[in-house]
């Protein structure tokens, strides 16, 4: 573990330096999510984890169980201005906390870790019963990729600290807005998010990084699902392990002269590192598409600029 830490201070250390964890997975998981069927969809994968639909859990079953488990769940979020106007970004905090006060683990201790550079205000706004903020401010520089800044920052606090103080841990992009409960059936040792826009696609159409050379390839003919980059979830030490994988793919890319995206190293690492939970697009629903008859209800929804004026 130690080797491990050492070696994950070097990478963020190469990258650029920005400013013994409870394992809870339950075993009867599988009786508490199917005991209701939905044959419209695929809930479950050849590696047999669930796909998380409503309609597809007891929500009262796994109540009972995880309230005696003493959680505690953290949510990770970075909002900053670099790439968009300051206070577009301002308001996209906003209603991501204000929903996430209202909807996710509801019932549940949760620790939101806010992530935020020197253009981006914290909003005025308390923590509900069971919550904390905890509010730290990135160092900034307009030449990083977003998601790499962000995840440089997340590994480091989950060194530095989370890793003691959450059970579970999920990382959201800011731009969404919890709609209904995010609740306790999304917690797993590995949680990856389908795609809203790849999920009713044909696979041979999802955009997998297929170069040959870099880190994050894919072939043609391979893979199985197309993950949302944005929403990222499971133990501390397994998002560590991500991020680790991730910030190797793109050091790897770097000295070859490539360059993918993050979005593509997280699927080439779902790819290769089977999650033991997947989240339905009704989790992280794109507004700009059509509701399609298998979306029952939406839990969270990524928002545009138009979700600001209404």
């Amino acid at each position: 573990e130690m080797h491990s830490k050492r070696k994950m201070l070097l990478l963020i250390s190469y990258m650029g330096e920005p400013g013994p964890v409870k394992l809870v997975e339950p075993t009867l998981v599988v009786s508490c999510l199917f005991n209701r069927k939905r044959p419209d969809v695929v809930t479950t994968t050849d590696w047999l984890a669930p796909v998380i639909w409503e309609g597809t859990f007891n929500r009262r079953v796994l109540e009972e169980y995880y309230r005696g488990q003493d959680l505690t769940i953290g949510l990770a979020v970075l909002a900053t201005g670099f790439s968009q106007t300051p206070w577009i970004a301002d308001q996209y905090l906003e209603l991501f906390i204000q929903s996430a006060n209202k909807h996710f683990m509801t019932g549940y201790r949760v620790i939101f870790y806010i992530m935020v550079d020197a253009m981006c205000r914290l909003p005025n706004l308390e923590p509900g019963p069971l919550q904390t903020f905890q509010v730290f401010t990135i160092r900034e520089d307009s030449r990083e990729d977003f998601h790499l800044m962000h995840m440089k920052n997340l590994a480091s606090h989950i060194l530095g600290h989370i890793q003691d103080e959450v059970d579970f841990l999920f990382s959201m992009t800011a731009n969404r807005v919890f709609q209904n409960d995010f609740g306790v059936e999304t917690l797993g040792t590995s949680v990856a998010q389908l795609h809203a826009w790849w999920y009713f696609k044909d696979i041979k159409d999802f955009p997998y990084e297929r170069r040959f050379r870099s880190a994050a390839c894919i072939l043609l003919g391979e893979g199985d699902f197309y993950y949302d980059g944005s929403v990222v979830g499971g133990t501390p030490l397994e998002i560590l392990d991500f991020i680790q994988e991730y910030l190797e793919g793109m050091i790897h890319d770097k000295e070859n002269g490539l360059n993918s995206t993050y979005e593509r190293y997280l699927n080439k690492y779902f790819f290769t590192h089977k999650p033991t939970k997947l989240l339905s697009p009704e989790y992280s629903w794109d507004t700009a598409l059509q509701l399609p008859a298998q979306i029952w209800l939406v839990k969270a929804a990524q928002c545009s600029h138009m979700c600001l004026h209404t």
